[in-house]
């Protein structure tokens, strides 16, 4: 039996800014999420995230610690997840269930003082709400119009 990947969560770094560029993702995805390539300058409180497996980039994510996250929860310790994607060409290994199961453990070493990560997913992505729900977060119940019609908006208490 072969031995699964490591998969750990790191703040990107300059080295892996040439393979997220090169991420690719069907159109059907791209609707809900953002290209790593297009959310490459962020801003203060805003913390990208990158999924590897063995060492090598598969995965991305966005951590916000920004008043956009009062739009989501009254909880003054929480972060935001936005625009998780996997790389098309390594989806359906499990990364993206591996990465999120390990999310827990990496916000409270390196944000220690969060308590509860929010996160909006589109009503009709049931693939990211099943996964979300499979790593633990919930429905809170509260619904948000977005660009593309109603979200759900889930949280995770860490």
């Amino acid at each position: 039996m072969p031995i699964a990947e490591q998969i750990q969560l790191v703040v990107r770094t300059a080295e892996h800014l040439t393979v997220l560029k090169e991420f690719e993702l069907p159109e059907d995805q791209v609707q809900f999420t953002s290209h790593p390539k297009e959310v490459l300058n962020l801003g203060e409180g805003q913390f990208p995230i990158v999924i590897l497996a063995d060492g090598h980039p598969v995965g991305f994510f966005i951590l916000h610690a920004t008043e956009r996250v009062k739009e989501y929860t009254s909880h003054s310790h929480a972060m935001l997840l936005t625009a998780l994607s996997i790389d098309h060409r390594q989806q359906r290994k499990g990364y993206a269930k591996r990465g999120m199961l390990a999310l827990p453990a990496f916000i409270r070493r390196e944000f220690p003082s969060c308590n509860e990560v929010v996160l909006v997913v589109n009503h009709k992505n049931v693939p990211a709400q099943q996964l979300y729900a499979s790593v633990g977060f919930k429905d809170t119940g509260r619904r948000r119009m977005g660009p593309i019609g109603e979200q759900w908006v889930m949280d995770l208490t860490i």
